[in-house]
């Protein structure tokens, strides 16, 4: 049957019918991400994650089996920083729950954009003459006319939620990067204190022996020993850096019990031999950082949101009621049916909308604002991570070209000079100490050049680096040990 000859009552019942399917095919259009927005993370992060291609823990079982294997397999060789983020960003409960926030937020956008069920009401009403049937159906217009704006504003949400998730996985990998380097360095200044102490209990010994007979003094025993307790106390001071710097390891990558067990890397990263130009860094963090990227987000929703926020305000409320009534007679004879629409509109009487205008402008500005602060704070970021950057390379290139070189180079002169009656044993076992030092504080120097490369990469492309994680500081196992005096 063509329209023309369709009835009223059918045209009207067809455009009913179109406009509840033209309703019912917008709301579904929305769907939940089948992975959480995981992908979406990943896609953001790569390139990031402290310069390993790492996967993100996946949503069904067999994945997690799968990840789980892997991980028992970095775990049961000696455990490089590649291996280290990949098992953090894999294990880590706290990333886990982020991801999990995300998921809870895109289902939350879908259950936004989703048109609002309608309202059936049923009334039977009597009185000594009929009996009264009400049936209405209403929904709200305004959910209806606005499902288009809701939904791309929903969706700049959901894309700053997921720049932040991104930004929380840069900066696990790269905290995760940081504390596997501090915990090989510990390592590595723990041996080295092992043979400091070594060197101090071969001299109180020998200083203990010469007393006895006689060829020494109290006074000098006494130095010695005072020698040797103090190299005792770096010896603990730098086990326990090591201990707490793997427990820091532990947490990252949220291993316990047997899985805590592994075996670290022998030694840090060599030095590169080429620095990074500082040329462009700016530029760089502006255009790449995720921080950036979601104020920019920010300040595009506000500013869309502003358009909306005085109609908003004043309308918020406007409802469609299509109602169907029907009153008999009480003996039957006689049957009425009404049929009709309502519109409810809300009067502007009251509110005009200005304080919603008002608030919409003022969270545009705040928003400009924290994009330009977030701005100047990357510039500045990055170029200071990049001097402390440049500095820590060169300070570590001196302490092993130059520095550790020459206390070999005093080590071996004072052995020569021993052999030839002109230097004692004292001068050779406090070179030994000397020398021994100037190696731990050379492994210090080469740990704080790849904590400020770290956090050089955090600063260009990822997000704020923080409180200085990488930052050039004094050397943790105190300074070089005291010479002991001759024994003459």
């Amino acid at each position: 049957m063509s329209r023309a000859l369709m009835s009223p009552q059918g045209r009207h019942r067809s455009m009913r019918l179109s406009l509840l399917a033209a309703a019912a095919v917008l709301a579904g259009c929305a769907s939940v991400s089948p992975d959480g927005l995981r992908g979406d993370v990943a896609q953001l992060t790569a390139q990031r994650t402290a310069g390993v291609q790492a996967a993100l823990p996946a949503t069904d079982a067999a994945a997690r089996a799968k990840a789980q294997e892997s991980i028992q397999r970095w775990l049961a060789e000696p455990l490089t920083h590649d291996a280290a983020v990949r098992i953090a960003l894999l294990h880590n409960p706290g990333l886990q729950a982020r991801l999990a926030a995300l998921g809870v937020a895109d289902a939350e956008r879908v259950q936004a954009i989703t048109l609002p069920n309608p309202h059936l009401s049923l009334g039977r009403f009597a009185n000594s003459h009929e009996r009264e049937i009400e049936r209405t159906l209403a929904f709200s217009l305004l959910d209806l006319v606005t499902l288009p704006w809701r939904t791309e504003r929903q969706a700049e949400r959901l894309q700053i939620a997921t720049l932040q998730a991104a930004q929380d996985v840069v900066t696990l990998a790269a905290d995760t990067r940081r504390a596997w380097l501090r915990a090989v360095a510990a390592e590595q200044v723990a041996a080295t204190h092992e043979r400091m102490v070594e060197a101090a209990e071969a001299g109180t010994e020998l200083a203990r022996r010469m007393a006895s007979v006689g060829n020494w003094s109290r006074l000098q025993l006494a130095r010695e020993q005072a020698v040797l307790h103090e190299a005792h106390g770096q010896r603990a001071r730098a086990r326990l850096a090591a201990a707490t710097a793997r427990e820091d390891l532990n947490r990252r990558m949220g291993v316990w019990g047997a899985q805590a067990q592994y075996k670290l890397a022998a030694q840090l990263p060599a030095l590169p031999v080429t620095a990074l130009p500082a040329d462009g860094i700016e530029a760089t963090a502006l255009r790449e950082r995720l921080d950036v990227q979601a104020a920019r987000r920010q300040l595009d929703t506000q500013a869309v949101r502003q358009g909306w926020s005085r109609a908003g305000a004043v309308f918020s409320d406007i409802g469609l009621a299509y109602s169907r009534n029907t009153a008999t007679e009480r003996d039957g004879s006689h049957r009425d049916i009404t049929r009709g629409w309502e519109l409810e509109l809300p009067l502007p009487l009251l509110d005009w909308g200005g304080a919603a205008r008002t608030r919409a402008q003022a969270e545009v500005e705040q928003a400009a604002a924290e994009l330009q602060d977030t701005a100047v704070r990357a510039r500045s970021e990055v170029r200071s991570a990049w001097l402390t950057y440049r500095t820590a390379l060169d300070l570590a290139r001196q302490q092993q070209s130059e520095v550790v070189p020459l206390r070999q180079f005093i080590s071996d002169e004072t052995t020569l000079r021993y052999n030839g009656m002109l230097a004692s044993v004292w001068d050779m076992l406090a070179e030994a100490r000397n020398s021994t030092q100037a190696v731990a504080h050379a492994i210090e120097a080469q740990r704080d050049f790849w904590l400020a490369e770290t956090d050089l990469q955090l600063a260009l492309t990822g997000t704020s680096p923080g409180n200085a994680a990488g930052a050039l500081g004094g050397p943790a196992s105190g300074g070089a040990a005291t010479p002991s005096p001759k024994g003459h």
